[in-house]
């Protein structure tokens, strides 16, 4: 119990203050492989590139425990890319979705006529197009684009940033936000559970209270002595606690271990599965609206190829081939200790686009969930962080539970020798 508690004499503090083990975040794109026909109202294909993978390093400051048996504290991550892991470079080109101007004709579609006939022409001035040629470092981590000057112009507070645009721009050299947590001092059965994150006890994303809860830890680690049975945490990136089901008992390279798993009902719709209505507006199942928690922009996640998700979501593209092995997210605890030993956790990120009527950079597009890419966090504990956690996690006390035994069976015939004496 000693040794699990948030604690700077406790075994775990310093794995869990500046994790010793390398993280990746691993990244997927997929290219439009027929824009041309896409403005027609064909169906798009695509062809996944990469992966394209980055270290992940992980630590945390500004630790500051507080006398209700809790800390506060941010966690930064850096992100540096790996070519020798990775199969492209950052300088490849790849044709994807113009996210800037499809997102905001989606957004802007109930304006005006006018407003949006003044907006195509502008847009056709900066020779803007719905598909758009960038490198993978561009698409990642950022480009210039006059664009978003030109609809902050048109549309005031449309998109409430300036400067670079980039999917990951706010990821790397960032914190998540300042999480205060249990301590487990008093309670062992709270550590690691989130008190607030950024002084909320909810946020105010979704439509229900139940959708807006922060529940369980920040995904690094659980209370000690778990059952098989789920297991929660708080994703900024996801903007919602998350909830895995067991699947089963196993073991990582000698440590006892327990899978957890996305349950099916994780992306459902409202209709499928009616505790996600606060989620909603939704679409097809197997897919989440995330709009509210970016910027309003017609954004999805989901898993990656779609699965676990409606069908229909993978008849209307071409290229996808979703299976569990592949995309299926899961985290190997040690139940002892609530420590993750191996783990996976996979996301796919997906932009609504369709025609919008009075912007003729949309064409014909067909209403579609487009996949843009898939990124795999996933790490694992080698090494001398492994063996010291074996050794003093798992060997030492399985060593003292067998010698309680040896004890007890050689108390027995001291017992009963002591019985006969008397």
């Amino acid at each position: 119990l000693q040794n699990v508690r948030i604690d700077p004499n406790s075994i775990s503090f310093s794995m869990w203050k500046d994790i010793p083990v390398p993280f990746y975040m691993v990244v997927h794109f997929f290219e439009v492989v027929n824009p041309k026909e896409v403005l027609k109202g064909a169906k798009p294909v695509l062809n996944q590139r990469g992966p394209y993978v980055y270290r992940e390093s992980r630590y945390k400051t500004n630790i500051t425990f507080h006398d209700n048996d809790t800390v506060s504290f941010l966690e930064y991550r850096n992100l540096f890319f790996e070519p020798d892991l990775s199969k492209g470079r950052e300088e490849e080109y790849v044709v994807v979705p113009n996210i800037l101007l499809m997102g905001a004709a989606v957004m802007m579609e109930k304006l005006p006529s006018f407003m949006k006939f003044l907006l195509s022409g502008a847009l056709a001035g900066l020779k803007q197009e719905a598909f758009m040629n960038r490198t993978v470092g561009e698409i990642m981590w950022g480009y210039d684009d006059p664009l978003i000057d030109t609809i902050n112009t048109f549309v005031p507070g449309l998109i409430p940033f300036k400067g670079k645009f980039g999917l990951f721009a706010e990821l790397n050299n960032s914190n998540s936000g300042l999480f205060t947590v249990n301590t487990g001092m008093k309670n062992i059965s709270r550590v690691h559970m989130v008190d607030s994150w950024n002084g909320l006890k909810k946020v105010n994303y979704w439509r229900s209270s139940e959708c807006n809860m922060i529940n369980g830890t920040t995904g690094e680690m659980w209370p000690p002595f778990m059952s098989p049975t789920s297991l929660e945490f708080y994703s900024p990136d996801a903007c919602r606690s998350m909830s895995l089901v067991y699947e089963q008992s196993g073991s990582f390279k000698g440590v006892p271990t327990y899978r957890f798993v996305a349950p099916k009902t994780l992306f459902a719709n409202g209709t499928d599965y009616p505790p996600n209505e606060g989620f909603c507006p939704c679409l097809q199942s197997g897919i989440q609206n995330v709009s509210t928690c970016r910027l309003n922009a017609p954004m999805f996640i989901s898993h990656p190829h779609f699965y676990n998700a409606d069908p229909a979501l993978v008849d209307a593209v071409e290229g996808l081939h979703p299976s569990k092995e592949q995309h299926g997210l899961f985290l190997d605890v040690h139940p002892m200790t609530g420590i993750p030993i191996n783990c996976s956790i996979k996301l796919q990120l997906n932009l609504y686009i369709k025609q919008v009527s009075g912007i003729i950079q949309t064409g014909k597009i067909k209403p579609v969930v487009l996949p843009l890419l898939w990124f795999e966090e996933r790490g694992s504990i080698e090494g001398a962080v492994l063996q010291q956690f074996y050794t003093n996690l798992v060997l030492i006390p399985s060593l003292l539970d067998y010698l309680q035994y040896v004890f007890l069976g050689l108390s027995v015939p001291l017992i009963i020798s002591a019985a006969v004496l008397v």
